[in-house]
């Protein structure tokens, strides 16, 4: 009905192209316009303002001969006071972005090798973005936003970096666990140092404790017993501690078979043993 009366509507963020017998008369803003058709005008089609988004994936080769594709993502939009250039000077927006893409990204990525490309995406976008600003302002678009969002390199040489960076790794984490060995094993022989040391402190005191009891035990025993010598009390007090060790043997059930002279000649034997390593151990001592 808006047609056969003359009248169109025009939606927001849209303006809208009108012509009079074929040829362009003005640009119409949003909102109602009376476009009598009887008197040729006519409106041929209507331009978005809004910001539109073109994605391009570029197939291109690196200074150190690696194969990549470089997705660009281009953000765009039509001006409104230059809205006619906008729509009769391009008949394919979005192949004329690509063509410029294509361009600048053959043009720079080449002088770059592949770990730079990754580093310097920045400035790769920054060069799209002034050669499309450059090239599309003189057709009514505006370029707002320009962003290398990718570098995929081929799928060999992708599995080819992530098996050095494994490997890079790997010697890192097994340079650590070494480490980590080299330490306990230091820390492991310190305390097995410590622990001898200490266990051969107790055994000299325990060795000095027992000379000193029998000492003591020795000279009171001579001096209450008269007629006795020291060399008599000796005998006894290591023979009693002879048939003591043999008592605990035999009454513990978990002990080892001991194989030992035994006979009352064996016992003087030894005694006479004993005696003469704990006065080996006492001159040891002073």
């Amino acid at each position: 009905m808006g047609q056969t009366l003359g009248c169109i509507q025009v939606d927001q963020s849209t303006v809208a192209v009108k012509e009079r017998f074929g040829k362009f008369d003005e640009v119409l803003e949003p909102g109602c316009h009376c476009l009598p058709w009887c008197f040729g005008y006519q409106v041929p089609g209507s331009l978005s303002l809004r910001v539109q988004q073109l994605d391009v994936r570029c197939e291109t080769k690196t200074k150190d001969n690696v194969f990549v594709t470089v997705v660009a993502s281009i953000q765009y939009r039509a001006l409104a006071e230059t809205a006619a250039d906008a729509f009769y000077k391009l008949s394919n927006t979005k192949g004329q972005i690509q063509s410029y893409v294509f361009d600048v990204i053959r043009a720079s990525v080449p002088r770059m090798e592949l770990d730079a490309a990754f580093e310097q995406k920045n400035e790769i976008a920054k060069a799209v973005e002034e050669e499309l600003e450059k090239a599309m302002s003189s057709y009514g678009y505006e370029i707002v936003q320009t962003l290398i969002v990718d570098i995929e390199p081929d799928i060999h040489v992708k599995r080819a970096m992530n098996e050095i960076n494994a490997a890079a790794r790997l010697r890192v984490a097994a340079n650590e666990k070494a480490e980590a060995e080299k330490i306990l094993q230091i820390k492991k022989a310190e305390g097995e140092a410590e622990s001898k040391y200490l266990s051969g402190l107790g055994i000299a005191r325990q060795r000095q404790a027992i000379v000193d009891g029998l000492r003591d035990s020795v000279l009171a025993f001579s001096e209450n017993v008269p007629g006795t010598s020291a060399k008599d009390v000796m005998d006894m007090v290591l023979v009693t501690q002879y048939f003591d060790t043999m008592k605990e043997i035999g009454a513990t059930s978990k002990s080892s078979a001991v194989f030992i002279p035994h006979g009352p000649g064996a016992v003087k034997d030894v005694a006479s043993q004993i005696r003469e390593g704990l006065l080996q151990a006492e001159s040891i001592q002073h």
